[in-house]
């Protein structure tokens, strides 16, 4: 509505307009008034002028009643001619037979003795009753006047003719036209300044109505800053002010509506919890940063379309559910992609959202929208199922011992002690067992030090180019030593270590357990003649040490749950060697505790590589490791 308003269409306009057709109606109805009137007064004033004499229509009325028709003619003709009145252009003297008996037009005095063709004198000596008529013709306007002549010497007012005046009423209309145009001509002078003086008087109006709208479209797009003008103490100086401080509480009235709009925005695009409101029909309307990111969708994608599409539940519930029951629900959104890409949603995070509905109402109960909150949950379940797997493999792994030891103890008690050859071995089986159990709690234990952060740390600078040859060299003994065993797996170990000596400042005897679970795993699974190839190699400023086996490798879907805890590839052949599952995890909390990384790269049928990465700085001076540290 801020395009630009015609000029018909404004009330300026209109204003004026308005006062100048009030001023002319005005005018034009008493103009026409008094034109009226003037012309009757004229008409009056002329009809007195032209009305012949009482007591020359009672000399008429004498001579008319004179049996001496001549006398009587050349007297009416002398009484006619004695009329001296230059606005009556001609006298007629009719008897009550119709017979002219005097004219005063010079040029018709033929007529006189005969009958009169007009019928009106007839009429009114008929009638006895005066007759008046105003005509107009092309010759121009005309007073017609037929009085009635009666003879006063005898009681019954005898008619004894009627006298005929004709006169020019040209001068009267001439100067009742001259009035009118004079009239008109003020009436159109005080017209114009009437004009004149309304548009001076409807922009004195419309001038501060005009600034009061401007002032309300700045308002409209935002800008405070002006101020209407006051130009009175009138209705619209009280308009003006009330506009002023209608802009000033408005302002006010953003700002505050901007402060916590803003204060809002912040706390739902720094909320963890993801944040979801609705209209009335479950369209979406707003979305913060951490649903878009739990729902994989930007604002655009969401904003407009249905809260059952955008969390994927609308086969399961309906809008009607929502509002009359407010569900509380755990959806996984990344579940519905899995099909469409398996490769892609393998390494995907697999998020556990727990959704909270409220109503949005306001105070006459009508429902406006609906709030849902998104909260990740997935830590909290994944932490829940690591438990119950925790819970039951430590169940499992020990009662498996447990069963054995039992077993072995039972067959003792029931005399298996007194077989000098059963008893040696059910005693040896069950020490193994026993020793399993005690390293497994002995590993459980560690591991719950390391993830309560209570293990202690001691730290010391150590070459690690020496520190790792003398942890190879000890597994070099051991295959020197099962050479001579026939039954033993043989295998060789290859060294690739950059020359340039790597200082880092680590617990030696933690960071030996990990390398020494990572080999004892590697001969385990190596094939009789594998070779295991360990590396140590610098990349920004980073220390990487890679251990490489050529053992059946970890299949891909296994390669991520590797380092959890009581994991195993093969569950059989692991507890049959004796492990427990938890070297791995062990592994990754010491090295991460050294603010290192460790990972696995394998396929199927090609072997593995473990990487160990930790950071380190240059250390120039320091002693040599040997084996008496």
């Amino acid at each position: 509505m801020n395009g630009k308003i015609k000029p018909f269409q404004s009330i300026h306009f209109k204003i004026a307009i308005v006062f100048v057709l009030l001023l002319l109606v005005t005018i034009e109805i008493i103009g026409a008034y008094f034109v009226k009137q003037l012309e009757q007064q004229n008409i009056t004033n002329f009809e007195n002028l032209v009305t012949i004499q009482p007591y020359i229509s009672t000399q008429l009325s004498t001579e008319l009643s004179d049996e001496d028709t001549e006398t009587a003619n050349r007297n009416v003709k002398n009484i006619v001619a004695d009329i001296d009145n230059s606005s009556i252009s001609e006298v007629l003297v009719v008897d009550n037979k119709g017979v002219v008996r005097g004219t005063s037009n010079a040029n018709d005095q033929a007529s006189i003795g005969q009958r009169t063709p007009k019928s009106d004198i007839k009429n009114v000596i008929y009638a006895n009753r005066k007759k008046t008529e105003i005509t107009s013709t092309s010759d121009g306007s005309f007073y017609t006047s037929i009085t009635p002549l009666t003879n006063q010497s005898t009681d019954a007012n005898q008619v004894v003719g009627a006298i005929y005046v004709r006169a020019s009423m040209d001068s009267v209309y001439r100067n009742i036209n001259q009035v009118t145009v004079i009239f008109l001509t003020a009436s159109l002078v005080a017209g114009l300044l009437g004009m004149i003086i309304a548009i001076f008087i409807a922009r004195a109006i419309t001038q501060p109505i005009d600034e009061m709208k401007k002032q309300a479209i700045r308002i409209a797009d935002g800008d405070y800053s002006g101020q209407v003008r006051i130009y009175g103490h009138d209705e619209l100086g009280q308009l003006a002010f009330a506009v002023n401080n209608l802009s000033i509480r408005v302002e006010e009235a953003q700002e505050v509506s901007d402060a916590e709009r803003r204060r809002l925005d912040s706390v739902l695009s720094h909320m963890t919890d993801g944040v979801i409101a609705t209209d009335r029909r479950g369209n979406v309307t707003i979305v913060n940063e951490a649903a878009q990111t739990f729902l994989d969708a930007t604002s655009d994608e969401t904003i407009g379309e249905s809260i059952l599409t955008v969390l994927g539940i609308e086969k399961e519930y309906s809008l009607r559910d929502l509002l009359e029951n407010k569900h509380d629900m755990v959806i996984e959104p990344d579940a519905q992609n899995e099909d469409d890409d398996p490769v892609s949603s393998e390494h995907a995070r697999h998020l556990i959202l727990h959704v909270d509905f409220s109503l949005i109402q306001r105070e006459t109960g009508f429902i406006s929208g609906i709030v849902c909150v998104l909260h990740d949950v997935t830590e909290q379940e994944k932490n829940e199922r690591e438990r119950r797997e925790f819970v039951s493999n430590v169940s499992h792994e020990l009662r498996t011992p447990l069963t054995s030891v039992r077993s072995y103890i039972e067959a003792l008690t029931d005399g298996a002690w007194k077989d000098e050859k059963l008893a040696p071995q059910f005693l040896n089986v069950t020490q193994e067992e026993t020793d399993r159990m005690i390293r497994m709690i002995n590993e459980l234990l560690s591991l719950s030090r390391l993830d309560q952060g209570t293990a202690k740390m001691e730290l010391e600078y150590v070459n690690f180019n020496e520190f790792f040859s003398y942890i190879l060299n000890r597994f070099d003994m051991m295959i020197k030593t099962e050479q001579s065993d026939p039954k033993k797996k043989k295998y060789r170990i290859k060294r690739e270590f950059t020359k340039r000596d790597l200082w880092v400042e680590i617990d030696t005897d933690k960071m030996m357990q990990v390398i020494d679970n990572i080999m004892n795993n590697a001969i385990k699974y190596s094939p009789d003649g594998g070779v295991i190839t360990t590396r140590l190699m610098e990349s920004h400023n980073n220390l990487v040490v890679s251990i490489s086996d050529q053992g059946l490798g970890i299949p891909r879907k296994d390669i991520s749950k590797v380092f959890d805890r009581f994991y195993r590839v093969d569950k059989a052949r692991s507890r049959k060697q004796g492990g427990t599952g938890l070297g791995l995890a062990i592994s990754k909390e010491v090295v991460a505790a050294h603010h290192g990384r460790i990972w696995v790269d394998s396929a199927e049928g090609r072997g593995s590589t473990f990487y160990i990465s930790l950071p380190y700085q240059p250390y120039e001076d320091g002693g040599e490791w040997n084996e008496e540290n």
